[in-house]
């Protein structure tokens, strides 16, 4: 079968790299070459990297990085940076590059979808970067997703990792659990048990749907028996039912004896959350 490309690819993001002519690219100091500030990858394989160092050797770099220059005169990688990582390995001081004038959001987008197309991020490295778009430039989890050529649902599963305890994030991020373990184990809900739990995967060697089986039964194990239930009221019934049929989701009514109360309603994602928040606070315009 063959490989699913990204709905946004680097073409559509930059048009100019999917056009490189030898007139446009330019000879650049590696020294005067900084990294992408914005970089999401935090870990490069050394063996990878030294594999593609030992190629530039022996062809030389067959792919011009692209870089934008810098107020001070230094240029910062905007995609390319394990290219400019092995050339540097290689020996090399000059490297071929493309300069663009480009944002701070394009720089990360860029690096996001060439590390997502090469397959080159980890999920939580994803998840971050993610967030950092939402986070630093205002944008939506629908928003996200059409930049960097995902679905909407796909962005919300990442979030979510970034709940998870930081060991277990650690955990992922050095691939010693997949990112389905890593879903797996939020079922667990608690911190203490997904930490127990996520032990027990690493010794055991669990498989994720061995992984959700314990972590549902984690979960149970947990929560406490429910009380008896006295006999509803008639009219408390009927306005948790109107809220519930309004909002499309669980809803639980609570009330003291001085007449006073809260309302409960549940989600189950991010995306439900999300939606929730469109319908209680509908945005202007």
């Amino acid at each position: 079968m063959a490989k699913r490309g990204l709905g946004r690819g680097l073409a559509m993001l930059l048009p100019e790299a999917a056009e490189i002519s030898q007139g446009q690219v330019r000879e650049i100091d590696i020294a005067a070459i900084l990294p992408n500030p914005y970089q999401p990858r935090t870990l490069f394989d050394p063996v990878a990297l030294e594999e593609l160092a030992q190629s530039i050797r022996e062809h030389g770099v067959l792919q011009p990085i692209l870089v934008r220059e810098t107020d001070s005169g230094k240029f910062e990688v905007v995609a390319g940076e394990r290219r400019l990582r092995a050339a540097q390995r290689a020996g090399l001081t000059r490297i071929p590059a493309m300069v663009r004038a480009c944002s701070e959001r394009e720089m990360l987008e860029v690096a996001i979808v060439e590390n997502l197309q090469r397959e080159d991020i980890t999920p939580i490295e994803a998840a971050k970067a993610y967030f950092r778009m939402m986070r630093e430039f205002g944008l939506t989890q629908e928003q996200v997703a059409q930049r960097v050529g995902k679905t909407r649902t796909a962005i919300a599963n990442a979030l979510r990792l970034l709940q998870l305890p930081e060991e277990v994030q650690e955990s992922l991020e050095r691939g010693e659990i997949s990112e389905g373990h890593g879903r797996a184990l939020m079922m667990a809900e608690r911190p203490d048990a997904i930490l127990r739990l996520w032990a027990v995967v690493k010794s055991r060697g669990l498989s994720v749907r061995e992984t959700e089986r314990m972590a549902k039964a984690a979960r149970q194990a947990i929560s406490p028996s429910p009380a008896p239930a006295s006999p509803p009221d008639p009219q408390i019934q009927y306005i948790q039912e109107r809220l519930q049929g309004a909002l499309k989701t669980r809803v639980a009514l609570h009330f003291a004896s001085s007449g006073a109360g809260r309302i409960e309603i549940f989600f189950y994602s991010l995306d439900e959350l999300e939606r929730l928040l469109d319908h209680l606070v509908p945005q202007e315009g």
